[in-house]
């Protein structure tokens, strides 16, 4: 298990977030039938490609075509999904890191792959990539903030590699 914690360095602080519910929701039948009992249901659209909505209540990342990530209380989803896709938990398997303060931007490239000094990468958007050598999934919470989501078995080693990394930002 990762202990929580938090490590600040230069102009980002990279926190480990506690452990939440989250679920893998994937589509592989009738999307368009699937999308309007989402919406019928929610009060909101599933999020297109490379962006998040929701509430406080419920907050969904689409980083795949037919693959979102599921925050809160879902509840609904198998309901929803009928016969057309699944749930499936991986809220045991997954880190949530938050990396706030002015030099996430400049952290995430170091490693990556994935342009995260992009001006279309703002609030609400997502992104899949991988930084060093491990897949991590990215939702950009504020100007100031990214959530970043990786493997529990790489948790330690990203952090430690954001924490060197960081100090070379200066």
């Amino acid at each position: 298990m990762t202990a929580r914690g938090n490590a600040t360095v230069t102009d980002v602080t990279v926190s480990i977030l506690p452990s939440a519910p989250l679920w893998a929701l994937e589509i592989w039948s009738n999307p368009d039938a699937v999308a309007a009992r989402f919406k019928a249901a929610t009060g909101f659209a599933l999020p297109k490609m490379g962006s998040s909505d929701g509430s406080e209540a419920l907050r969904l990342i689409r980083y795949e075509p037919t693959v979102w990530l599921v925050e809160g209380d879902a509840s609904a989803l198998p309901s929803i999904l009928a016969n057309d896709g699944t749930q499936t938990a991986i809220g045991g398997g997954i880190v949530r890191m938050l990396l706030s303060g002015k030099g996430w931007r400049r952290l995430l490239m170091e490693g990556g792959v994935f342009d995260a000094e992009s001006p279309a990468f703002t609030t609400g958007s997502s992104a899949a990539t991988i930084i060093d050598h491990v897949n991590i999934r990215l939702h950009v919470h504020s100007d100031d903030a990214c959530l970043a989501y990786v493997p529990l078995s790489y948790a330690r080693g990203i952090l430690h590699f954001w924490e060197e990394a960081a100090k070379a930002l200066d």
